[in-house]
């Protein structure tokens, strides 16, 4: 993105993938909030990755933010982007990936997710391979092409209905060619953007989307304490913050992280994977 289970359908579906047995790798212009939303969880297996069943009508359920955080805790989660005709230019020098921010969330022992699309874990397959070798981090599926899954969704190329599926399922073949280990059966949609028809088209993939309730502003932005500023305004307990593992894209986000993590555990907040958020709290 740049911004910009059934328990039996998603053990089958992801095993057939070879993720099934590892766990742990504000929507953009087309999103509906409410559409698909929910206020619950269940796991998908007692020692798997909790996931969302299905909503109403079986669409794919859309988890944006905890919905009843007994503590002050925050996902931070970087999407490693790459659209899968961009491969001439990172042949040319640009730099897709983020190894400094990586290193930066290391030393700071914070925990992340991170929405990776297989078009770049196959440019940088040693490091999907650490990223998701590490148990700081888990690797979620951001698609395989960068394609967007609705029209007009910031320029990207559209994704057709009919190859959508087969798209997030590529992604994850990707993580497990370049030997990711940590894969969670979440997927967030390129540019965030998605409709009704969509979420139903994914729900045969058994995964659950998520998209975030803090938008970092990272994308292009050059100046780290402006993005900084934006996420301590906007974090509140349970939040999901989006931002970006792209150095060409977001040179701003590594010195942001700099920022923003002290001060928000100095605020009393924890950081967290999205699948500790969305694993329900007891008695809920």
């Amino acid at each position: 993105m740049m911004i910009y289970v059934r328990r039996f359908a998603l053990v089958c579906a992801l095993g057939a993938l070879g993720v099934g047995a590892a766990a742990c790798g504000g929507g953009g212009a087309s999103g509906h909030p409410g559409r698909g939303e929910v206020s619950a969880s269940v796991p998908a297996a007692p020692s798997g990755p909790p996931t969302l069943a299905p909503g109403p009508a079986g669409l794919t359920r859309v988890f944006k933010s905890a919905p009843h955080p007994r503590e002050r805790t925050v996902a931070l989660t970087f999407d490693a982007d790459m659209t899968a005709d961009e491969g001439p230019r990172a042949a040319a020098g640009e730099h897709f990936d983020n190894p400094a921010l990586i290193a930066t969330l290391r030393r700071l022992k914070v925990p992340a997710t991170v929405f990776m699309t297989g078009r770049w874990a196959e440019e940088y397959p040693a490091e999907a391979k650490s990223i998701g070798s590490d148990p700081l981090f888990e690797v979620a599926n951001h698609s395989y092409s960068h394609y967007a899954f609705t029209g007009a969704c910031y320029g990207l190329p559209t994704m057709p209905l009919a190859r959508m599926r087969s798209d997030v399922e590529r992604a994850f073949t990707a993580f497990r060619r370049a030997g990711v280990k940590h894969t969670v059966p979440y997927f967030r949609f390129p540019g965030g953007c998605y409709d009704k028809e969509v979420l139903r088209k994914l729900t045969p993939a058994g995964v659950t989307a998520v998209q975030w309730d803090v938008v970092s502003g990272d994308a292009f932005a050059t100046d780290s304490q402006a993005v900084a500023q934006q996420v301590l305004d906007g974090v509140r307990p349970g939040s999901v913050v989006v931002m970006h593992c792209t150095r060409s894209a977001a040179p701003a986000t590594e010195a942001a992280v700099r920022a923003v993590v002290p001060e928000l555990r100095e605020r009393g907040y924890r950081f967290v994977r999205v699948s500790e958020l969305i694993r329900p709290a007891p008695g809920h």
